[in-house]
């Protein structure tokens, strides 16, 4: 059984990387796929054979296509999973996703206003693995074991005092931080990004800026950088078509990025099984 929306809705946001508006619809479907459609081009789905890009975010689409490619789709893919959402069609006149405040929670807020589909009678399907899934390079490392329950760490040691060898554990109690964690990035490399044309809709208020000493804005929650790689994480995982967030097992992740995350939910999707 699929989830979707109750209703139509749709927001309108400038994206972080070239700073143009653009309005995303979201329509309710039954397909069982989240689908991506870009102005009048063909549909594609939101499932990891269709990543063409992890450089500075992850960008979905026809790799033959620039037209047809959606850029910065993890926070809203994010949303989805910890909505619940399996089944969406998203309109977009544009080719990146707004930023919006930087995190997943406006998205999460849209999609609660247009109200969800709730199956009383009907859990989520759950998943796990037989064998380890796992990626190893140097100080990189993305492990996922088969456990009986969820449990999701993420570890950074980041050239700041505040983020030198730390760690987030994900916790279903705490989710609401995870969601609202913003994007990050070192302040010093901004200008450097914005002379190549990536990061034009940098603000203050949707990315959190670190500096030699602090950040450049008010963290919403301790370690807040930390916990947005970890929802970076749960949106990536999410292309291998289940919500990592019903599966059964340990996600063990140390210094990885959108390239390893990607990387890893190929592997991890053949792996899958579901737990009768």
């Amino acid at each position: 059984m699929t989830t979707s929306l109750l209703k139509e809705t749709q927001i309108t946001g400038n994206g972080l990387m070239k700073n143009k508006p653009c309005t995303v619809k979201c329509v309710p479907s039954k397909s069982g796929q989240i689908r991506y459609f870009i102005r009048d081009e063909k549909p594609f789905e939101a499932i990891v054979e269709n990543v063409v890009n992890t450089d500075h975010c992850v960008v979905l689409g026809d790799k033959n296509n620039k037209k047809n490619q959606a850029m910065l789709t993890e926070h809203l893919t994010a949303a989805l999973a910890f909505c619940g959402i399996d089944s969406l069609d998203i309109y977009m006149d544009e080719n990146e996703v707004p930023i919006l405040d930087g995190s997943s929670k406006e998205w999460v807020e849209l999609f609660k206003s247009a109200g969800i589909e709730k199956h009383i009678f009907t859990k989520p399907d759950c998943y796990t693995i037989e064998e380890p899934v796992y990626y190893l390079n140097g100080k990189t490392s993305l492990v996922i074991l088969p456990d009986k329950e969820l449990f999701i760490s993420y570890a950074v040691n980041y050239n700041h005092p505040e983020l030198t060898q730390t760690w987030v554990n994900y916790n279903s109690k705490d989710k609401e931080e995870i969601i609202e964690a913003r994007t990050f990035g070192f302040y010093k490399d901004l200008k450097k990004f914005q002379m190549l044309g990536f990061a034009q809709g940098v603000t203050q208020e949707n990315t959190v800026g670190l500096m030699d000493e602090g950040f450049t804005t008010t963290l919403r929650s301790d370690k807040e950088p930390v916990k947005h790689k970890l929802l970076d994480l749960v949106g990536d995982l999410r292309l291998t078509g289940v919500n990592p967030l019903n599966m059964k097992v340990q996600i063990l992740a140390k210094e990885a990025g959108h390239a390893v995350h990607v990387k890893v939910a190929k592997i991890l999707k053949e792996k899958l099984v579901k737990i009768k």
